[in-house]
């Protein structure tokens, strides 16, 4: 084991680049996009939009903070400055459980999409063997990481600028398809933006919201990055325009080949895209497409959720063994530890009947917002109690304060959307459970601890 407690600072531009990139492009766009499309018809593009900025504020606020002092390893280390050890115990550990809870939907998803390819295996077969030939690249060096996460991130890069590309010709040419003449004009023609009305496009917040998780997965960067300082500002600053063209992009030409009541919300729309075209192994493409999402969005949870163990660790939060490194810098026991969770989760999953298992990853994406309410909320301390380090910043997030209020209310808004769905308002009832015990069990190490130190005392 190192000596030196400190992460190694392996990940370069280009790793941090394509990392801001598969962060804010999840498998929501490729399988999801149809469902999406069918409830908010072109509406979707705003929901979109609003989302993609309010994004962009937080990764704002969050690169203020995390470069107001380079020894952050994560956002737990300033939750622990700006609101106590309690509230950044809570937090910690629920992001550790939100990457668990994907990292176990994407693991068990990966199985499935080699399945498509490989029907006779059995589908804990290939989970289990994406989750060993990750494990070895994480426990490797951070660099590692960096390098799958660039190829995976690059995979979906391509595969949607092909759509653009391929589609955009098919528009300007007026492609005929089974649905009608490919045009601009299918945006609005068939029942204009807001076909389904205010509902379904209120109602799409709450999956566009879920495809920008993981978007805040740079700031776990920020203590293994080379230059930090150059890095994630311009990793960040960069999110909108990837937004407009990854997903606004995609999402305009899809929509002007098929109009939006021609799509199969059960299918991928990229399928049917890629398949009019003639191309035999659309569905291939795409399956190998959602595989490597799959795979990034798991190879992700095993990153973030042992770098949070080792943070937790440091201030102690989590068992002390969880903050030991390798020679190569790498928290090995806390990279373990959530590899072996993410592999019972999966087996549990086979035992446990499947509502329980969409009522974990519903209280996840619940989580997530917490996540990033508590990030703001911080910048907001930040700004209050240090406002000389703030005025010296060269990232500030702009618009403050009235961009964390802003923010705030359109998380209340989003968690009102969430309690009138039937899938995830139960969720919303039992979330609160989680932080309670929560509470619980650190009021409970609290207490051992001040016992134990007061034992030593008396003992001296």
């Amino acid at each position: 084991m190192s000596e030196n407690q400190n992460l190694s600072r392996g990940l370069k531009n280009r790793h941090v680049q394509l990392l801001a990139i598969g962060g804010a492009i999840g498998t929501g766009l490729f399988l999801g996009a149809g469902r999406s499309i069918h409830l908010a018809g072109p509406s979707i593009l705003f929901s979109y939009i609003i989302t993609g900025v309010i994004c962009f504020f937080i990764m704002r606020a969050l690169g203020e903070l995390l470069l107001s002092n380079l020894k952050y390893n994560s956002f737990v280390d300033f939750v622990h400055d700006y609101l106590g050890n309690g509230a950044a115990f809570i937090t910690g550990w629920t992001y550790w459980f939100c990457w668990i809870s994907v990292a176990m939907a994407d693991l068990t998803a990966s199985g499935l999409y080699i399945q498509y390819w490989f029907p006779n295996i059995p589908q804990w077969v290939p989970s289990l063997f994406v989750l060993v030939i990750l494990l070895i690249m994480n426990l490797t060096a951070v660099k590692l990481f960096g390098e799958m996460e660039f190829w995976f991130a690059l995979i979906k890069i391509i595969a949607i600028l092909g759509l653009i590309i391929i589609g955009t010709f098919m528009i300007i040419k007026g492609f005929s398809t089974d649905a009608g003449v490919s045009s601009f004009t299918n945006l609005w023609i068939n029942g204009g933006w807001f076909p389904n009305g205010v509902s379904g496009f209120i109602l799409s917040f709450q999956m566009v919201v879920f495809a920008f998780a993981g978007i805040e997965l740079v700031g776990l960067t920020a203590g293994e990055t080379e230059n930090p300082e150059q890095v994630i500002p311009k990793a960040i600053n960069n999110i909108p325009i990837r937004i407009i063209i990854f997903y606004i992009g995609a999402l305009i030409v899809i929509m002007s080949i098929y109009p939006w009541n021609s799509i199969n919300p059960d299918t991928s729309p990229f399928v049917q895209v890629f398949s009019v075209l003639g191309i035999v192994a659309a569905a291939s493409i795409v399956n190998f497409v959602v595989l490597t999402s799959a795979a990034s969005a798991c190879n992700s949870g095993i990153f973030s959720t042992s770098r949070m163990l080792f943070s937790l660790a440091k201030e102690n939060n989590a068992p002390e063994s969880m903050k030991k490194l390798t020679s190569h810098q790498v928290p090995s026991n806390a990279t373990m530890f959530s590899a072996i969770v993410i592999l019972i989760s999966v087996i549990l999953n086979y035992i446990m009947p499947k509502g329980v298992f969409v009522l974990i990853t519903s209280i996840s994406t619940f989580c997530f917002i917490f996540i990033w309410g508590i990030i703001v909320i911080c910048h907001l301390r930040y700004r209050k109690t240090n406002p000389e380090l703030a005025s010296s910043s060269k990232f500030k997030m702009p618009l403050y304060p009235i961009i964390n209020y802003i923010i705030l209310v359109f998380f209340a808004f989003v968690i009102v959307v969430l309690a009138l769905n039937d899938e995830t308002r139960v969720a919303l009832f039992v979330t609160p459970v989680w932080f309670i015990a929560l509470g619980v069990i650190y009021k409970i190490l609290k207490s051992k601890k001040k016992n134990e130190e007061d034992v030593k005392k008396n003992v001296a």
